[in-house]
């Protein structure tokens, strides 16, 4: 990973997982160990997900724009389809509370999204190549 990523992944992460702390302490007081269970894994599942993500975009950034696009593609994809075979998996699991999950993974989630756009807006990308000549021109 290229110094870039790996200070947008601790943008992201660090905040993630403090909101993670306060969903689980909350879940906690409101459902008892099964709530601090079913938060805990909404947590998890998040923080998994988004980081493999932003690796395996941060990867393919090497190999070239179009590599890049197509692992956030197919990581968004994979993902998808992951957390419906683990909604589908544990629809009937009494071990923890799926609101509980539930909410933790929304809340983790918009965490996560804010981290990373603030980790972006933070970064100094040029989007246009110093001393480049002009489409068009010879």
């Amino acid at each position: 990973m290229q110094a870039d990523d790996v200070r947008l992944l601790k943008g992201a992460a660090i905040p993630t997982v403090l909101v993670g702390l306060v969903v689980v302490l909350v879940a906690t007081l409101v459902a008892g160990g099964k709530g601090a269970l079913g938060a805990a894994i909404g947590v998890l599942v998040v923080c998994v997900f988004f980081t493999a993500g932003l690796v395996a975009v941060s990867f393919a950034s090497r190999v070239s724009p179009m590599a890049m696009m197509t692992a956030a593609v197919v990581g968004y994809a994979v993902k998808i389809l992951a957390v419906m075979a683990l909604l589908k998996a544990f629809e009937d699991a009494t071990a923890f509370e799926p609101r509980a999950f539930g909410w933790a993974a929304i809340a983790c989630t918009i965490a996560w999204t804010v981290g990373e756009i603030r980790g972006f807006m933070r970064l100094r990308i040029l989007y246009v190549e110093p001393g480049g000549k002009p489409p068009g021109s010879r």
